[in-house]
């Protein structure tokens, strides 16, 4: 394939690209003759790398679209209302399961007599919107053997294990929802997705390809209670599996060490305002020190790379002193800290000196900056410091971690260049980061085509490295490629 008059970000020269075997193997002026099996012209408009979310629950964003929204809710009373309209529309013996809710900072609390008021005979379960709590009613609760729960709102893993057991859509519906999710993706120029859906993944991918599912380039996550399975396989992070025509690869090993910020179960050194005294006052540690580190170390001596979900300050030090245990012991610390959402200073700079990626979701700063601004007043100084991070010399790894935020990689950026959304000022605006350091984040590591690429690329109307916050998050992709065939195109 040859792609004429394409411009590369940053510069107004006009190019033509060659891609042969699935790689770019020229870029340069037009000539008057080529041996391309087919020509598209580009117009003029930008070729960038393609893109890739570092972290997603891509079942759970699949399905998300197809629950209740209770998202806009900003009370308990509000999600009920809405709740009522759900059941008001389910079928007879059907669930209602609602998805969004946010509940740190609403005046009233979540119970489940609030929900039994408008659900009379009918089971009900809401995700919260950072998927670390479940708000349930009675009959739910019944259904769940929790039957006599005080509150009926469950946090970390035992909204965990209520997750896992509400996800009972058929195979076959919920791999057609999968594709719809990736033909989204591939319009906004994503190739390739690190897929933290908690099951064993290796099995649902390989079923979605074997169907022709092409879409996008997969990495599968596995964690603690597929650890074993794992390395009895022989599965190694990077390497890919037989038989998926080079689209699945082995991901990392995650481990999910405390809670989340609108939980309030995000490990801290400090007490949660208005929390003080009580149990798991300061978060919640879901894996031991120790037993951490013995994970982190079995998988890096099978040739696993850890993932470890660490958000609060206390959380991330334990994270990095697991690391910097390998280190001493030898063993490689290739791996990544997910979200690193809040940091002590003294910690910013062991993410360079370890090697430990911070894979961070942009987006969560501006959905979280009222909650963080009550929860971690004081230290919001030291929440999402992407640009700390980066001069600090870490590597960012940008990701949405959908459902909780759009699988969008524009959104993520344009979160990450402005700090701003919805037309408020700008949050911490000195944590910003430049549009290519963005798009870097975005593309592997690139922000730029290059001879030998593989080519997976995307085409966009906007120049990304000039382009506005505004226009950022909302980029006209064109065309994208994965390895030199279009998986979208619009031109």
């Amino acid at each position: 394939m040859l792609l004429r008059n394409a411009r590369l970000p940053g510069s107004d020269d006009v190019v033509d690209v060659e891609i042969g075997d699935g790689r770019i193997r020229r870029i340069g002026p037009r000539q008057p003759r080529s041996t391309a099996e087919q020509t598209v012209d580009l117009g003029e408009r930008w070729l960038i790398p393609g893109l890739w979310d570092n972290h997603v629950h891509f079942s759970q964003w699949a399905q998300a679209s197809r629950r209740l929204d209770v998202s806009a809710a900003g009370s308990a009373a509000e999600a009920a209302t809405l709740v009522a309209a759900g059941v008001g529309r389910a079928r007879p013996g059907e669930a209602v399961i609602g998805f969004g809710y946010r509940d740190a900072l609403w005046p009233d609390a979540p119970t489940h007599s609030v929900l039994d008021a408008v659900s009379p005979g009918v089971s009900v379960v809401l995700v919260s919107g950072d998927l670390h709590s479940c708000w349930l009613n009675s009959a739910a609760l019944t259904e769940q053997g929790l039957a006599g729960h005080p509150t009926g709102l469950l946090r970390e893993e035992d909204a965990f294990a209520v997750e896992g057991a509400i996800d009972t859509v058929q195979d076959a519906v919920l791999d057609a929802w999968a594709l719809d999710a990736a033909r989204q993706a591939a319009s906004r120029g994503v190739v390739g997705i690190v897929d933290l859906e908690m099951a064993w993944n290796l099995d649902v991918w390989q079923r979605r390809i074997g169907a022709g599912a092409d879409l996008l380039r997969v990495e599968f996550g596995l964690y603690s209670e597929h650890l074993t399975r794992a390395i009895d396989r022989g599965l190694r992070s990077g390497a890919a599996i037989p038989g998926t025509r080079g689209l699945l690869t082995v991901g990392p090993f995650k481990v999910i060490t405390d809670g989340s910020l609108n939980t309030r179960t995000a490990l801290c050194f400090t007490e949660y305002p208005g929390m003080e005294g009580h149990e798991h006052s300061s978060g919640v540690l879901n894996v031991p020190a120790d037993d951490l580190l013995n994970r982190m170390r079995q998988a890096a001596q099978a040739g696993l790379r850890p993932a470890v979900h660490a958000i609060g300050d206390h959380a991330n030090r334990l994270a990095l002193d697991a690391f910097e245990q390998l280190a001493a012991e030898g063993l490689s610390t290739e791996g990544s800290i997910e979200h690193a959402q809040l940091l002590t200073a003294s910690d910013v700079p062991r993410f360079a000196a370890l090697g430990v990626v911070a894979s961070v979701q942009p987006e969560h700063a501006l959905d979280d900056r009222d909650v963080a601004d009550r929860f971690w007043a004081g230290r919001t100084e030291r929440a999402f410091v992407l640009g700390d991070l980066l001069a600090a010399g870490a590597t960012l790894a940008f990701g949405s971690d959908a459902p909780v935020a759009p699988l969008d990689p524009w959104v993520t950026m344009a979160a990450a260049v402005g700090r701003t959304k919805d037309g408020r000022a700008p949050w911490n605006p000195g944590q910003a980061v430049s549009r290519q350091a963005a798009l870097a984040a975005s593309a592997r590591g690139r922000h730029r085509i290059t001879v030998g690429d593989v080519a997976d690329l995307a085409v966009c109307e906007i120049d990304p490295l000039v382009a506005s916050v505004s226009d950022l998050r909302r980029m006209p992709v064109a065309a994208t490629l994965l390895a030199g065939r279009f998986t979208h195109n619009t031109l």
